[in-house]
């Protein structure tokens, strides 16, 4: 296979519930990540093989997640009241390949930025970074 065609995915926030349901945040443009990344240890020493350095895997981030959304003040605002809180809340994101793969993950909003040019649609960038492990599934 080629490849897969993005159209259709969907980045979707849980209610909080014990029993949690998802909902696809609307209207979504783009999106991308989590950017993960790991951290290197040197373990380099004078007795290294060749005068090569050496590294082991350090801790790992699991980054952001970036949204555009086509803004809607009414649609959107539950995202807004998220901005303002400062527990995790879970998200996850829902592939459109034949098994539905997701990712799962806690995170923080850390970026809400709407805008309104008056040749164009209202539309919004959001920032998510993400807390822990994201579990794909």
């Amino acid at each position: 296979m080629a490849g897969m065609d993005g159209f259709g995915v969907q980045l979707q926030r849980g209610d909080g519930e014990a029993v949690e349901v998802f909902t696809a945040i609307a209207d979504i443009t783009n999106l991308s990540g989590p950017g993960l990344s790991r951290e290197t240890l040197d373990v380099t020493s004078h007795g290294s093989p060749d005068g090569w350095m050496e590294f082991l895997g350090g801790l790992k981030d699991p980054g952001e997640v970036s949204a555009d959304i086509n803004y809607q003040p009414a649609v959107h605002d539950t995202l807004v009241a998220d901005f303002d809180d400062t527990a995790p809340r879970n998200y996850k994101i829902v592939f459109p390949d034949t098994g539905a793969t997701t990712w799962s993950f806690p995170a923080i909003i850390t970026g809400f930025e709407p805008e309104a040019p008056y040749d164009d649609k209202a539309a919004a960038s959001l920032t998510f970074k993400v807390s822990g492990k994201p579990v794909i599934s």
